[in-house]
Formats: C-alpha cells, sequence, structure tokens
C-alpha cells in the first residue's frame, strides 16, 4: 500500500493501484507496474541486454573517474548511469552476441570545455606516454585544466587512469601501467577538465588496439585530435 505525505499534490512511496511512488535525490518519481510477458526473450529484448551488459562492464572498471568525468550529466542521475546511457545511445556496435563497445566513439569524460588539439600517445610495458599541444586561450581552455587519463584493458575489464597527471601547459604526462597488462589489448583516452572540475572535456580515444583473434573487428591505433567519434552534438 502506497503513503501520500504531503497530500494529493505531493509525492508519495509505495504502490498506488497499478502506480509505484518513489523518491531519488529528493525528486518524486511515479512509475506503471511492470508488465508480465510470457515470453521476455525476443530477439529484440536479448540484444539490448547484451548491450547493457557490454556497456555497464566497460564503465563499471571506471566508477571514481567517471564521478568526474560526467560530472556535468550528474544533476538528475548518477554520473555512472549517465555514462551508460551515454555509450548505449552513441558507442554501440554489433548485434546479438557479437555486440560490443565501439572504444573510438566512447567517451570517457563529456562536457563542453575545449579538448585536446594535436593529441598522441605512445605505449610500452610499464607506462603511456601522452603528448599533446597547449592550446590554451583557445575558448574556455586555460594553462591550469588538468589532463585526466585513462587506460582500459579490453582483456582483463580493468582500468587505470588520474584524473590530474599533469595540465593542459605541460602538453605532457605519463600513466604507469600494471606489469601484467603486457602485450594486451587497450583503450586510450584523454580528456581534460578545469581547476574545480565543474568543466569537463569530450575525451579523445588515442589508441583502440584490436582483441586477439579479431572478436571485436578492426581496431585502430596511433594519435589523433578531434570530438572523440561524435557525430552528433555530444551534449544533445
Amino acid at each position: 500500500m502506497g503513503t501520500i505525505k504531503q497530500g494529493i499534490l505531493g509525492g508519495f512511496s509505495g504502490k498506488v493501484g497499478t502506480v509505484v511512488g518513489s523518491t531519488w535525490k529528493s525528486v518524486h518519481y511515479m512509475r506503471a507496474l511492470a508488465v508480465s510477458f510470457s515470453d521476455p526473450r525476443t530477439e529484440k529484448q536479448k540484444n539490448q541486454r547484451s548491450k547493457f551488459t557490454a556497456a555497464v562492464n566497460f564503465t563499471k572498471a571506471m566508477t571514481p573517474f567517471l564521478r568526474f568525468g560526467y560530472k556535468e550529466f550528474s544533476g538528475q542521475q548518477s554520473a555512472f548511469n549517465a555514462a551508460v546511457s551515454y555509450i548505449l545511445k552513441h558507442a554501440m556496435k554489433g548485434s546479438g552476441t557479437n555486440v560490443s563497445i565501439d572504444y573510438n566513439k566512447a567517451l570517457v569524460t563529456r562536457g563542453s570545455l575545449v579538448p585536446a588539439l594535436d593529441a598522441t600517445v605512445t605505449v610500452n610495458e610499464s607506462k603511456v606516454t601522452f603528448a599533446w599541444t597547449d592550446n590554451s586561450g583557445m575558448g574556455d581552455a586555460t594553462v591550469t585544466d588538468a589532463a585526466m587519463l585513462l587506460a582500459y584493458n579490453k582483456d582483463k575489464g580493468m582500468a587505470v587512469y588520474d584524473i590530474a597527471a599533469a595540465t593542459r601547459s605541460d602538453a605532457k604526462a605519463e600513466l604507469k601501467l600494471p606489469a601484467n597488462w603486457k602485450d594486451d589489448a587497450l583503450a586510450i583516452y584523454l580528456g581534460f577538465c578545469n581547476e574545480d572540475v565543474t568543466n569537463v572535456a569530450n575525451s579523445i580515444c588515442l589508441q583502440d588496439t584490436p582483441v586477439s583473434g579479431g572478436s571485436e573487428g578492426d581496431g585502430s591505433e596511433g594519435g589523433g585530435s578531434g570530438d572523440g567519434g561524435l557525430d552528433e552534438n555530444p551534449l544533445g
């Protein structure tokens, strides 16, 4: 049974007829009761579950990083949920059992701050070396913007990262890799945030090494710059 605590116009919790009321982040929500299906495993549903599982597995490896990377989008939902939502909408490829993340289109930081310019990356057994052109003064980019580095290991489903490895004016930074990551397939990203992390730049995927056996399709390696693989307004 539902309980209405603030009169007929207030929020409520629990079930009232076919509606369920709840509260999250001081916002009141109502939703319909779940509908029971005799066959909940249609191809479309299985495909959507596969996409959701892939998106969650990718993002859960970097949850603390995403709290900063998606801070601009954590008003009415958590930063983690905002990241999962973006990945599902913009960075999936394949279908059915062949669903996977399109790492070049995935954003691990997202926002309106000016992104990195002419960024490149070099990987050896123990570290990743990032380099970029200092574009401070371009738009809202400043010399004190912090470089946000992340390397995701596709083989192990793990990530290492640094949310303040260097400043934009440093034009270079390093990220240490675990010793047992040698020869693993990596997706490597560079983003920026301002000093108080109120403004974040879209990340750029600088390396996307294919998994051994080519199960993900073709990957790409090397440096680059641009919009992080977006083909539409990233704030839409």
